[in-house]
């Protein structure tokens, strides 16, 4: 019986070390901001989550060689669109290395690509390639055989960055509640705490 439980109680300890360890990978920060927006246009914040992590691996300071900026990755053509469809005033590109107002931008942008594509896949392909680009391809019988979807993608980057944030919204969605997570910051103590009252009932058990 000691055995077992002992055998069950490292199995239990890897398995959080093992979630504690994709959690870094994937982690949820700035998450007040996600959800404020995720709630405001509408989106999923794990698409949020999954969209800056592609982008940006969560560095606020991330410039493009392509001068794109911030968490998201805003290009001056996109925030200049959003800045005047949002009235935000006084705007300034280093504005965009500001987490709230890069998010914000970020998150109303891949809303109205989802809006005018009716297709994540497609939106996220607009996200990086272009709208521009993307209409053409859905009017292009190489790429797309409804109009309305890509069967194929002929940006080798922009195919890799639709697999990598559709695989990264499995993963967030997969490792966290939404509830739990984004409302409570506190969760990860809850979560150890639970799995170290389940140890010591395991060990009482045996004695």
């Amino acid at each position: 019986m000691r055995k077992i439980i002992k055998i069950l109680t490292i199995f239990i300890i890897l398995v959080f070390l093992i979630n504690s360890v994709i959690s870094i990978v994937y982690p949820i920060k700035y998450k007040d901001i996600v959800y404020k927006y995720s709630k405001e246009y509408g989106q999923d914040p794990f698409l949020v989550f999954s969209i800056i992590k592609a982008e940006s691996n969560f560095n606020q300071n991330a410039i493009s060689s392509k001068n794109a900026r911030g968490l998201m990755q805003i290009s001056e053509v996109t925030a200049r669109w959003a800045v005047d469809e949002l009235n935000i005033e006084n705007f300034k590109l280093d504005d965009l290395y500001d987490a709230d107002l890069n998010i914000k931008i970020g998150t109303w942008y891949i809303s109205k690509l989802i809006g005018q594509f009716e297709n994540l896949e497609v939106a996220l392909a607009a996200y990086n390639a272009g709208s521009g680009n993307v209409t053409n391809w859905l009017n292009d019988v190489e790429y797309s055989n409804d109009s309305t979807s890509l069967y194929k993608i002929p940006f080798k980057e922009t195919e890799n960055y639709v697999n990598k944030v559709l695989n990264s919204l499995k993963i967030y969605t997969f490792l966290y509640d939404e509830q739990i997570f984004i409302e409570d910051s506190s969760a990860f103590e809850i979560v150890s705490d639970k799995i170290h009252s389940f140890i010591l009932d395991l060990r009482k058990e045996a004695d």
